[in-house]
């Protein structure tokens, strides 16, 4: 089986950061991509960023400039710092990862419980 928890969402006034980590385990093989998108209310689910295993990154147009993606493979972490938060980050964030599962030899795509980011003075 494998999970995937954050942690780091939080109540940030405007301007400020935070920075959000996303850790993997259980029965892993290895893990391509891995990612954050996000859900605000009444909208719909938003890429915020994408990092491949050997560190190619995409990043969605509302955060570039402010956020910033990276990964260390040997703790199967992915992690989002974001830099100049905006009323309009307010969203539950959710992490992402394509994940070989050990034993089976299966591939998914498996999604954290997301962790609530709130920008508001």
């Amino acid at each position: 089986q494998v999970h995937l928890v954050e942690s780091g969402g939080g109540l940030v006034q405007p301007g400020g950061s935070l920075r959000l980590s996303c850790a993997a385990s259980g029965t892993i093989f290895s893990i391509d991509g891995m990612g954050w998108y996000r859900r605000a209310p009444g909208k719909r689910r938003e890429l915020v960023a994408t990092i491949t295993n050997d560190h190619r990154i995409d990043y969605g147009d509302s955060v570039k400039g402010r956020f910033t993606i990276s990964r260390d493979n040997a703790k199967n972490t992915v992690y989002l710092q974001m830099n100049n938060l905006k009323p309009e980050d307010t969203a539950v964030y959710y992490c992402t990862a394509e994940i070989w599962v050990a034993v089976t030899s299966d591939r998914g795509r498996y999604w954290g419980q997301g962790t609530q980011v709130t920008v508001s003075s």
